[in-house]
This record gives C-alpha cells, structure tokens and sequence, in this order.
C-alpha cells in the first residue's frame, strides 16, 4: 500500500510563501491523480489543487494565481508551491492518491475526495495577518 508523508508547513506572515513537499511510497499506478486537500479547523474538507497523469492540474478558486502543485517523478514528491499567503490559507494540510483501480480527472478530483484512497497524516499552515 502507499505510503504519503508530508513536511513544510510552519506558522508564517500574510504575504509571505511555504512549500510542502509529500514524499509518495509504494505507489505504482501508471494512470494516477494526486492531489492536496486542506481543513481549517471547524470547517468542511477543501480541495485546492490536482494533477493528473494526463498532466492536468486544476486549482480551487480561492489559491488560482498563488498556489502550484507540482510532482518531481524521479523524487516520487508532491509539492505544493504557495505563495501570497493569507490568514484564510490557514489549516490542515493533506496529500492524497488516487485510490487503486480508479482514475479521475484533475479536473474532476478536488470534487471527489472519495476516490482517493491514500492520505498523508496532514502538516499544519498558519498565516498571521
């Protein structure tokens, strides 16, 4: 089974940028979704970016402009680039992989946390305005 574990986060400035990386093991799809999902406390599960294997990504709207996710193959790292960092960015941050004998759309994956069936235990962002 695949194994997620994520690093990066930390407690910085409204303006300022983090990178969390997400080091994937044991996980061997050829067609794959990969995404990053967040949950500020007493808030819904949010997903804020995806790629896929077709190289598609998709942002939620809130991070469009300021966030990238990329994935470094020969590493088997997840990152997600943030920059423009706000207090509203503050939460729990997850990666997750699609789950075994499914594929989703990065355009489809933010929207259907179910399919993915590996997470990372999470690494905590907050931003002081």
């Amino acid at each position: 089974h695949a194994q997620l574990v994520e690093s990066g986060g930390g407690s910085v400035q409204a303006g300022e940028s983090l990178r969390l990386s997400c080091a994937v093991s044991g996980y061997s799809k050829t067609n794959y979704f990969l995404a990053w999902f967040r949950q500020a406390s007493g808030k819904e599960r949010e997903g804020v970016a995806a790629l896929d294997s077709d190289g598609d990504t998709n942002y939620a709207n809130s991070v469009k402009g300021r966030f990238t996710i990329s994935l470094e193959n020969d590493k088997n790292t997840l990152y997600l680039q943030m920059d423009n960092l706000t207090a509203e960015d503050t939460a729990m941050y997850y990666c997750a992989a699609g789950a075994d004998r499914i594929w989703v759309s990065a355009f489809q994956a933010l929207g259907r946390p179910n399919e993915f069936g590996y997470w990372g235990q999470g690494t905590q962002v907050t931003v002081s305005s």
